[in-house]
């Protein structure tokens, strides 16, 4: 935790709960429904590890799901660390920094435990594998104006609209993650101030409004509560780019190419909307019931959060056969119904 940079946010009227910005006053789901509103919001809720050293590249390539080498050419990536069971212990977004780097973005939840587990395998290699969330505040800009926004504030500079893309400013970085959603890296020093500048044409919200734009567009996070319950392709890591059947080995490598060459991915994960009242109840880890498996689970809940008319949005890993023929209930066969969206991607 940035000390200075929460009393800035607190100052700014921020309501922060365990790194976690709530609110600024007003309730997110007011913002999400104003759709030409750009949001501006605080990423402190996520962590981030540095890895570097001669054989960082090497050392990722041996451990990680993606192809690493996609970030030689100023892209982020998606991707996943594995058991030897092909299980996720983390899902993830990976780039590099201005200075070569590696920077992998994920719950600030799991940051200490994945960096540990990974320092257990450098052995004699030349890698360095650092905590880092509190190096750099990260900064969301969202909203159909967010690009134009950076656009205004950094004109020297071609913010590149390309999902993944990352462009280099000054003591910082943007990602693109999509064409409304980009996220800024800066050093704290200078973090206060843009704060203030972007602040005089967005709107501040809480990290919910983050939340909701990754359901929305199907990118997938694993917390503790779902660690090891997954496989990647279950929540679609191959999809999104999380997954190179190119490259060498990895932990859990074998399972997950078996999986996807054998064409046995019986679970994949849906977008859904849950319309139920009880939203502070539905968590990341609960379990989901068709009427074809009956008191048997057909899926899990990977991702909530709450929607804009009420009730929750979420991202589910539900059994395929499940989801195409019957009704799929929240934590018991007459639960709540979920209801399926489409999600930006196929999984046909």
């Amino acid at each position: 935790m940035n000390s200075d940079w929460f009393t800035f946010l607190t100052n700014q009227h921020a309501h922060i709960e365990q790194n976690r910005v709530l609110h600024f006053g007003q309730p997110d789901t007011d913002l999400l429904r104003e759709g030409s509103t750009t949001l501006l919001t605080d990423l402190s809720h996520l962590g981030l590890i540095r890895f570097s050293g001669d054989d960082a590249p090497a050392f990722l390539q041996g451990q990680l799901s993606c192809d690493v080498r996609t970030t030689d050419t100023g892209k982020a990536t998606y991707g996943g660390y594995c058991t030897p069971k092909g299980r996720l212990l983390c899902s993830f977004l990976l780039w590099q920094d201005t200075d070569h780097n590696y920077l992998m973005q994920l719950p600030a939840e799991l940051t200490e435990t994945i960096a540990k587990r990974l320092r257990m395998f450098v052995l004699r290699a030349k890698v360095v594998i650092q905590e880092h969330s509190n190096d750099y505040v990260r900064i969301g800009v969202a909203g159909k104006n967010a690009r134009a926004l950076l656009q205004n504030r950094w004109t020297e500079i071609a913010i590149l609209p390309e999902p993944l893309s990352v462009t280099a400013i000054p003591d910082g970085q943007i990602i693109c993650h999509s064409e409304s959603r980009f996220e800024i890296l800066l050093e704290p020093s200078h973090a206060p101030s843009l704060w203030e500048q972007l602040n005089e044409q967005a709107r501040c919200a809480g990290a919910a409004i983050w939340d909701n734009l990754e359901i929305a567009e199907g990118i997938p996070v694993i917390f503790k509560a779902t660690q090891e319950q997954f496989i990647p392709q279950m929540i679609n890591l191959d999809i999104i780019g999380g997954v190179s059947f190119k490259k060498g080995c990895y932990p859990g490598q074998e399972i997950v190419a078996r999986t996807q060459y054998l064409g046995k991915v019986k679970r994949r994960m849906y977008r859904a909307h849950l319309d139920a009242d009880q939203f502070p109840e539905i968590a990341a880890g609960d379990n989901l019931f068709s009427a074809d498996t009956r008191d048997q689970a057909c899926g899990m809940i990977v991702n909530t959060t709450p929607a804009p008319a009420g009730g929750a949005n979420v991202l589910a890993v539900i059994q395929v056969s499940s989801a195409e023929t019957g009704s799929i209930h929240w934590k018991t066969p007459d639960g709540p119904a979920l209801t399926i969206q489409p999600l930006p991607y196929s999984i046909s």
